[in-house]
């Protein structure tokens, strides 16, 4: 079973739904050309937060993501690498993806306790990581953005054993060698946010749980960078108390002393016990936010995991999740409808512990209507708060999204210089988060288009 990141379910953003508009058309203000745009910028020291949880739910997570896999299928044993991991890179990576992987693997090292570091010349690797196009990904697996698949070194390697039980993670007793595929033609922060996701899944857990508001290891593809709670549980992984070919019992008996060693305040704090996610409730979630449905489709199971989520007396991110979702079908043909959307959503995330960075996109939605109604002040209320909480959570498109709103709310407010400084420090990290020159100017237009003192 490959580990796929997939295209469906991250919360990208629509803001020109709101007020539809084709770039061409609309009168804004002019944009500098390619060769004035300002140096693409990067983060700085991670500043990760660590999970507050109990050491019996963190049990609980780390048996349900390192036991199953994301179809469902269980694992009968566990596996790791059983030694130092030595990580190569092939085919023709962009230039950010070196500094990207180091500061990954440096971090890996440090917060994680794992011998992981790039293989010297002669040094035969446990893991390459072969820097494709993104044609080539998805003509060797559909759908998929990247993807870790174990015993093979290239993709030419995998096309004609993707049946093969060579490729099948069902069939492996011990993790040895394995290949990362990434796309080498989309923006950096997509390359790096597969990186992160794929490098995890490859040396660590294998399944995805939506329970989990602050993890890597969740479909909704919110955090795009290893989080406190990901290094934590990776630090479990490789704890010298387990080994590969353990069965899902053995490590239960293990892990209550590995988490008191390592997170010994969560031994006081008492247990949560997050229900378990219904597949009924994730398949609505992908059919609703998924491209290949009609709007019809979308909006029935978009209802369908709203029913869900209340029949399961949720109260967390995963009933604000389905609220977003059914405010994003709305917001082209009903925006009112769309917004007590969304401000449901904010709710839910309000009220989950770990859910920060969620609010930050629903902040963009609340914040564009805001804008596009003309209301400068309530835009900057509700986007003030989250600009840290993107940039701590190092996501380039978000903190650049949230940048640009904000200045259009301060040019609604006729703080026309303020506005000017906020927009050009918002186009560095919009080098990284969207890419190409075009790309960033295609985001400037999009969110002045919602200024209707600019339409």
């Amino acid at each position: 079973m490959k580990q796929v990141r997939r295209f469906a379910l991250p919360l990208v953003l629509l803001l020109a739904a709101c007020v539809p508009v084709t770039p061409g058309d609309t009168p804004t203000r002019a944009l500098p050309p390619s060769s004035q745009l300002p140096p693409m910028k990067t983060f700085g020291t991670p500043r990760p937060e660590k999970p507050i949880r109990s050491n019996n739910d963190l049990a609980l997570d780390f048996i349900e993501l390192s036991f199953q896999l994301e179809s469902g299928r269980a694992l009968p044993v566990f596996t790791r690498f059983e030694g130092p991991i030595k990580v190569q890179v092939t085919g023709a990576p962009p230039p950010s993806l070196g500094p990207d992987l180091k500061r990954l693997l440096t971090r890996l090292q440090t917060e994680a306790g794992i011998d992981i570091r790039k293989a010297r010349a002669g040094q035969k690797p446990n893991i390459t990581i072969q820097a494709v196009s993104r044609e080539e990904i998805q003509d060797a697996l559909p759908q998929a953005a990247c993807f870790v698949v174990p015993n093979i070194t290239s993709i030419e390697q995998y096309k004609p054993n993707r049946r093969n039980p060579r490729t099948s993670w069902s069939t492996l007793r011990e993790r040895e060698h394995l290949a990362i595929f990434l796309p080498n033609d989309v923006s950096p922060q997509e390359v790096r946010d597969c990186l992160h996701e794929e490098l995890a899944q490859a040396i660590g857990p294998l399944n995805d749980l939506y329970r989990l508001p602050d993890s890597v290891f969740n479909d909704d593809n919110v955090h795009t960078v290893l989080t406190g709670f990901d290094m934590l549980m990776l630090r479990a992984y490789y704890a010298p108390e387990l080994h590969s070919g353990m069965t899902r019992g053995e490590v239960s008996k293990r892990l209550p002393a590995v988490f008191s060693r390592i997170n010994p305040q969560g031994d006081s704090l008492p247990a949560d016990y997050a229900t378990r996610t219904p597949r009924a409730w994730s398949d609505a979630i992908q059919t609703a936010l998924g491209p290949d449905q009609s709007p019809a489709e979308r909006h029935k199971a978009a209802d369908e995991a709203l029913s869900i989520a209340g029949a399961m007396q949720w109260r967390d991110h995963r009933r604000a999740f389905a609220h977003y979702a059914k405010g994003r079908l709305l917001v082209g043909t009903d925006p009112r409808a769309a917004q007590t959307h969304f401000r449901a959503a904010d709710h839910y995330y309000a009220a989950t512990v770990g859910a920060d960075l969620h609010r930050a996109y629903v902040a963009t939605q609340l914040a564009a209507y805001a804008i596009s109604n003309g209301d400068g002040h309530s835009a900057l209320t509700i986007l003030d708060p989250h600009i840290d909480q993107a940039a701590q959570n190092e996501n380039a498109a978000l903190l650049s999204t949230l940048l640009l709103l904000r200045a259009e709310a301060l040019d609604l407010k006729g703080r026309s210089e303020e506005a000017r400084t906020v927009r050009l420090d918002s186009l560095g990290w919009a080098r990284y988060g969207f890419g190409s020159d075009w790309a960033v100017q295609s985001k400037m237009r999009e969110i002045s288009s919602l200024n209707p003192l600019k339409g």
